[in-house]
Order: C-alpha cells, then structure tokens, then sequence
C-alpha cells in the first residue's frame, strides 16, 4: 500500500539505491509510475505493507517500508530488487551495483566506481571534507541525521590514504 514518503514513520526501514547518473525528467516521471504500482501491490506473506519511494537529486531512489506491524520478508525484499533492476535494465542505469561512491563536489553529486577512488582525490573533486553519501543508512531518520557525512568520517578515509585534511 502506497503512502507519502513523508508520512513515513521515522524508525520505516530503507534501502538507497544511487544511479551512476542524474535522471532525465521523463525517467523520473516512469521511475514514479513503477514505483507507486509496486508500492501498491508490495507485500509479504500476501499482507500489504504500507510502503513508499523518493527520488532525491535527481540521482537517489530511495524504498521505504513501515515494519512496525509485519516486518519485510525475503521475497518481498527480492521483489524490490526486481523492480530496482528493471528501472535499471529500462534505463540504463547502474543502481544495484554497491562498488560505487557517490559524493558532494561542490553542488553537484559525482559518482566514482572504487576503482577511480584515488583519480577523485588527485583531482582535487574528493576531499577529506567532501560530503559523501553514507550506504549503511537504514532507517528514515539516518536519512536527516546520517545519510550525508564527512568523508574523513567514513569508512572513504581507511579506504584511501590519499585523502588528506585540507590546508587552510
């Protein structure tokens, strides 16, 4: 069953699914189509779940289910995935794969596979005090309180050693 994504209780569980690429306009409106279908017909064990999406930045979709009365299966959370992967596979677009960090660089989100992790940083686009999405997040208040943190205080900073405190 769909709800507004800001009628979501806070404690809701989430996944993030981040594209390697902003979303045209016309995307975004078949993106929202899907998702308000397979909103309305989620469930698990044949119970409806009250659930609901956002796309933020053009470049984020963001699944959210209230599990306070039946919790999310795993063939429910596999449906998800099919829909994530058709909008994928539909649009080209790479959301599911999770080698991927997405980051601030100034007002624009910019997108490095772990592989050129090191080529943002030398180019000076990464720095110890970009802002970085955080992937863990789980719940709909990370999303306020802990989706967008420092690179320096993320898991980025082990990851690279290049990244240095900037000078001042």
């Amino acid at each position: 069953m769909y709800v507004p994504f800001d009628d979501m209780p806070k404690d809701a569980r989430i996944w993030v699914y981040q594209a390697d690429r902003p979303f045209e306009e016309q995307e975004k409106v078949w993106i929202i189509s899907k998702l308000v279908a397979f909103c309305n017909q989620w469930n698990t064990h044949g119970a409806e779940m009250p659930s609901s999406f956002d796309i933020r930045l053009d470049q984020f979709i963001i699944l959210s289910v209230d599990e306070s009365k039946l919790g999310a299966s795993g063939c429910s959370i596999d449906s998800s995935v099919r829909i994530i992967r058709e909008i994928e596979v539909k649009l080209n677009l790479n959301l599911l794969d999770s080698g991927k960090v997405a980051y601030m660089d100034g007002e624009n989100v910019r997108v490095a596979f772990l592989p050129e992790i090191k080529n943002h940083v030398s180019a000076g686009s990464l720095k110890s005090t970009s802002k970085m999405f955080n992937p863990s997040v789980n719940k709909v208040s990370d999303l306020d309180e802990q989706w967008l943190i420092e690179a320096n205080n993320s898991w980025l900073k082990k990851f690279c050693s290049l990244i240095l405190p900037e000078k001042k």
